[in-house]
């Protein structure tokens, strides 16, 4: 459905602010790139920030691939030498540094009466599935990012739904630990720095000892917790559709966990 014109100007900022979020976390990722490509840490980020980048085109595309956004998505993966045929391998930084420009292309559009975005899914502050987050800006990207994992299942892609389950594990559980606080935190051997600077582990262990969750995160298999070293190759690393359901099973346990009123 179009978004009404009064409503226009929020969904523009909300997309604005995203989009300005993404770009500065992608220029973050660039930099570590360009001095460390093997960085295994940076890699496993910029494939959690290019799909995170994907949600938000997917919605500024109304979902449609036609869509002149979309492709410059799609083609910013897609790199060609002079003669026109496709190179195999792509520098990550390269990538980011495409990317980056499409994330540019996408807010000089949202000032734009043409060649703008159809903004027909517009970020919605009541995604029922996680309104137990308290991050109301999260709420609609999780959703997104849960349909696309369920879907990713369905087409047996099992190591980009067991990424794509991790991301939303992990964002649920750090927007828990963010509201819990830090000093609240601490008698539970909480780590030094941001929360969001925490290895995945971490999270886990602390929200539990907290009493945020409870025991399911021991079910995740071993391939989930490290799931952000996964590399372009995921299935070199084990990827089974019994660590993809499994991770999927734990997400739901979790989510149950952080809002027992569902």
């Amino acid at each position: 459905m179009a978004v009404e014109k009064n409503n226009l100007e929020a969904h523009i900022a909300a997309y604005r602010s995203q989009l300005d979020g993404l770009i500065r976390r992608g220029r973050e990722l660039h930099g570590l790139l360009t001095k460390d490509p093997a960085n295994s840490s940076a890699v496993g980020a910029t494939r959690i920030w290019q799909e995170q980048c994907g949600v938000l085109v997917n919605q500024l595309s109304g979902g449609s691939k036609a869509h002149w956004l979309a492709r410059s998505f799609s083609e910013a993966f897609l790199m060609r030498t002079v003669s026109g045929q496709a190179v195999e391998r792509v520098a990550a930084e390269k990538i980011v540094e495409r990317l980056l420009d499409v994330l540019d292309q996408a807010v000089a559009s949202l000032s734009q009466r043409d060649n703008a975005p159809v903004l027909s899914a517009a970020p919605d502050p009541a995604a029922r599935r996680f309104e137990f987050v308290h991050n109301p800006d999260l709420r609609r990207v999780l959703e997104q990012a849960y349909t696309e994992s369920r879907q990713a299942l369905e087409q047996k892609e099992y190591d980009v739904a067991l990424r794509t389950s991790c991301g939303i594990l992990e964002a649920i559980i750090t927007d828990a630990l963010e509201h819990k606080g830090l000093s609240a935190l601490a008698p539970f051997g909480a780590p030094e720095g941001k929360i969001a600077d925490w290895a995945f582990e971490s999270r886990l262990s602390v929200a539990e000892k907290a009493g945020l969750i409870r025991g399911g995160c021991a079910r995740l298999p071993d391939v989930a917790r490290t799931y952000r070293d996964l590399v372009d190759d995921a299935s070199a690393v084990g990827v089974s559709e019994r660590d993809a359901r499994r991770t999927a099973q734990v997400l739901q346990v979790v989510m149950r966990d952080l809002n027992p009123g569902r």
